[in-house]
């Protein structure tokens, strides 16, 4: 579904020189399984997200999403994700329910099909209560909803999560997690980035860390565990990104 080789991205700043965002990132991920991508903040999670979801080029490597192209193929990728980023705002003067039509016909989308997807989005997600309100009005939880009822109604097969559990409560982080594992059990492939251990843990089949740019392990949780003898997740990924307690105390 997905497959990614030595994806990187480059940055030219004039004070520091080349920025290596994201360098010879390479994984793959398929139908019915989650893929965390895992990292600190400023890692490269996000730059690789916007790689693959043809927001921005890459300086080398390549990529397909459920088979084409994103460097040859950009719009026809992006009829096959959806992505719920970080820093995605919605139109604060519109209801939900006139962002979800806006946005399914940006889509393409039959008036047949958005009226069908929008009645399912709205029960599914529990939007309902406040469908009618004005964006600007919603609590962040509804807001996170709305975004996330916004990728998802055109039913793609690849999903991209970046960060979506970010700034929440404990009940509505549950809430999204939920979705997501909802989600996967419908076929979906995801890519999750995040910081979170315990979400990693939780819901990711596998998991991808990004350190500094740089693609550090891959495997699964339980397996970087045993790789690095460690007793918890957290345990070994600061293990693998070469945490030293002492030097940060010093």
């Amino acid at each position: 579904m997905i497959t990614v080789q030595k994806l990187t991205k480059h940055y030219r700043d004039t004070k520091r020189g080349t920025i290596r965002a994201a360098q010879d990132i390479s994984f793959e991920a398929h139908p019915g399984e989650v893929v965390g991508l895992l990292g600190c903040n400023g890692a490269g999670k996000t730059t690789t997200l916007r790689m693959l979801s043809t927001i921005i080029q890459p300086t080398s490597g390549e990529a397909s999403v459920n088979g084409f192209s994103i460097l040859r193929e950009p719009e026809k990728v992006r009829k096959q994700i959806g992505f719920l980023s970080n820093s995605t705002a919605l139109y604060g003067r519109l209801q939900p329910v006139e962002m979800l039509q806006y946005f399914g016909r940006l889509c393409g989308m039959t008036e047949s099909q958005l009226s069908s997807r929008i009645e399912w989005v709205l029960d599914v997600l529990k939007i309902r209560d406040f469908q009618n309100q004005l964006c600007d009005k919603l609590s962040t939880g509804q807001k996170q909803r709305v975004s996330i009822a916004r990728a998802i109604l055109h039913d793609p097969p690849v999903l991209f999560f970046d960060e979506p559990t970010a700034g929440l409560d404990v009940v509505t982080s549950q809430t999204i997690l939920e979705f997501i594992e909802e989600f996967r059990a419908a076929g979906k492939c995801i890519i999750y980035s995040t910081h979170i251990m315990s979400e990693i843990e939780r819901l990711c089949n596998r998991v991808v860390i990004i350190h500094e740019g740089e693609l550090r392990a891959t495997g699964t949780a339980h397996a970087l565990k045993e790789e690095t003898n460690s007793g918890s997740f957290e345990e070994a990924f600061l293990k693998i990104v070469g945490y030293n307690r002492e030097a940060n105390i010093a």
